[in-house]
C-alpha cells in the first residue's frame, strides 16, 4: 500500500505540530510496510525530494501566500504524479489551496482528512470559503477528529458526523533524544531549580499575553521556548510590565528541548482560542510526566489535561485564574508530582504513536479495500 500526505508545510522545512503528526504517521507506517510520500510547499526554489526516516518528502516551490494560505502552480502537476501512485490520499484541514488541488486534479482515489481546527480568525474570508469547504469535506471519504472534545464542540464536524472518526494524536518517546548530562547541567546553572515551561510557536491564539499578565507580582521563573510572529510584541509587553522572571529562549535544539522538559516543574499552556485544537507540546509535557495548566476551550487540550487529575484547567483569557493555578502547583509540590505521574499514565494509555498509527493503518486499509 502507498499513502500520499498533502499539506502546506512539512519536515524538514518547518517543525510545527501538524508537521510532527505527519512525520509520526509516516515513520510508523513505514515500519508496517506502508510506503509513504509527503508533498508540501517550500520557500526553497531549489528544493528536491529527500528521504526522511524511511519515507519520501517532496516539496513544491511556494509561489505566493494570501491570508496564510500558500499557493504553488507546480504543486498541481506534482500532486497528480504522486496521487496516481497512491492507494490513499491523506489531507490536513484547513488549507483552501488543498481543496482546489483536490477538485482540479480529479484523482478519484480514496481520501481522508484529519480535521485540525475550525477556521477561527478569518471570519470574513470564511464566508467566501465556506461553499468550497463544505464541498471538499463532503467529497472526502472519511474525516478524522483529533479528540472527542473537538468533535463535540465543532459545528462544522457536526454537519459531517456520519463519516467522522476520532483518532487522538500520538507521540513516540523513542524518537526523542535522551537528555544529555551536559545540557541538563547547563540549564540547571542558567535557570532556577524550579520553573514553568511553555513550548510552541508564538502565535496569537497561544495566550502568551495572558501568561505575561498572570506573571505580574510573582517570582515563578517562566521559560518560553519558541519563535513566531508575535515574539517582538510579547517581549515588549514583558518589558512594559517590568517582568524579570520571564526567559525567552527562542528556538532550541531537540537536545535542549528534552533537557528543559526533563528539568521543568510544570507545563503552562494558556491557549485561549479554538485555533488550538490539540496541543502537541502539552502532550509532550504529559509524556515527560509533568503537571499541566491549560484553559478550557472545548478542544483536545482538556482531553490531554484532565482538571484535578493530570493538572489544572482554568477559564480562557483569565490571568488571575492562571496565576492562582501556578501558585497552587508551586505551593503543593507533592500534589504537583502526583499529577505529573497521572499525566504520564494517561499518555501511555491514550496518546502513544503506536496507538495512533495502528488506527490510521486500519483506516487506510478500510478505504483502500473499497
Amino acid at each position: 500500500m502507498r499513502v500520499l500526505h498533502f499539506y502546506k508545510t512539512a519536515f524538514p522545512d518547518t517543525m510545527g505540530g501538524i508537521e510532527q503528526l505527519i512525520h509520526q504517521i509516516a515513520v510508523g507506517c513505514n515500519k508496517q510496510g506502508i510506503q509513504t510520500d509527503v508533498l508540501s510547499l517550500t520557500a526553497d526554489r531549489a528544493a528536491r525530494t529527500i528521504e526522511m526516516d524511511g519515507y519520501l518528502a517532496h516539496r513544491a516551490p511556494l509561489d505566493f501566500q494570501i491570508a496564510s494560505t500558500g499557493f504553488s502552480l507546480s504543486a498541481f502537476a506534482k500532486f497528480t504524479q504522486l496521487a496516481k501512485q497512491a492507494d490513499v490520499i491523506h489531507y490536513q484541514f484547513p488549507w483552501p489551496f488543498m481543496d482546489i488541488v483536490h477538485f482540479a486534479t480529479r484523482m478519484h482515489k480514496p481520501t481522508l482528512v484529519t480535521y485540525q481546527s475550525d477556521i477561527i480568525r478569518q471570519k470574513h474570508l470564511l464566508k467566501l470559503y465556506r461553499p468550497l469547504m463544505n464541498k471538499f469535506l463532503g467529497s472526502v471519504d472519511r474525516i478524522v477528529a483529533t479528540s472527542p472534545n473537538y468533535l463535540a464542540t465543532s459545528d462544522t464536524l457536526h454537519r459531517f458526523a456520519d463519516k467522522v472518526s476520532v483518532i487522538p494524536i500520538g507521540l513516540d518517546r523513542a524518537t526523542y533524544p535522551q537528555p544529555q548530562p551536559e545540557r541538563l547541567r547547563y540549564w540547571r546553572e542558567k535557570l532556577a531549580p524550579r520553573f514553568f515551561l511553555f513550548i510552541g510557536v508564538l502565535r496569537y491564539y497561544k495566550g502568551l499575553h495572558i501568561l505575561l499578565q498572570a506573571a505580574l507580582d510573582t517570582d515563578y521563573p517562566i521559560v518560553i521556548v519558541g519563535a513566531g510572529p508575535i515574539e517582538g510584541e510579547l517581549k515588549a509587553q514583558a518589558r512594559k510590565l517590568g517582568l524579570h522572571n520571564i526567559h525567552f529562549l527562542g528556538q532550541v535544539s531537540d537536545a535542549d528541548k528534552v533537557a528543559l522538559l526533563t528539568l521543568c516543574y510544570g507545563i503552562v499552556f494558556p491557549s485561549h482560542l479554538r485555533s488550538e485544537a490539540f496541543g502537541i507540546s502539552l502532550l509532550e509535557g504529559a509524556m515527560f510526566g509533568k503537571p499541566m495548566i491549560s484553559s478550557e476551550i472545548g478542544t483536545g487540550t482538556t482531553f490531554i489535561n484532565i482538571g484535578g487529575e493530570t493538572g489544572l484547567v482554568v477559564p480562557p483569557s483569565d490571568p488571575v485564574a492562571l496565576r492562582q493555578a501556578m501558585r497552587y502547583l508551586w505551593d503543593h509540590p507533592e500534589q504537583a508530582a502526583l499529577m505529573g505521574q497521572r499525566a504520564a499514565v494517561r499518555y501511555a494509555q491514550h496518546f502513544t504513536a503506536g496507538q495512533m498509527v495502528q488506527s490510521y493503518v486500519a483506516l487506510y486499509r478500510e478505504l483502500a479495500g473499497r
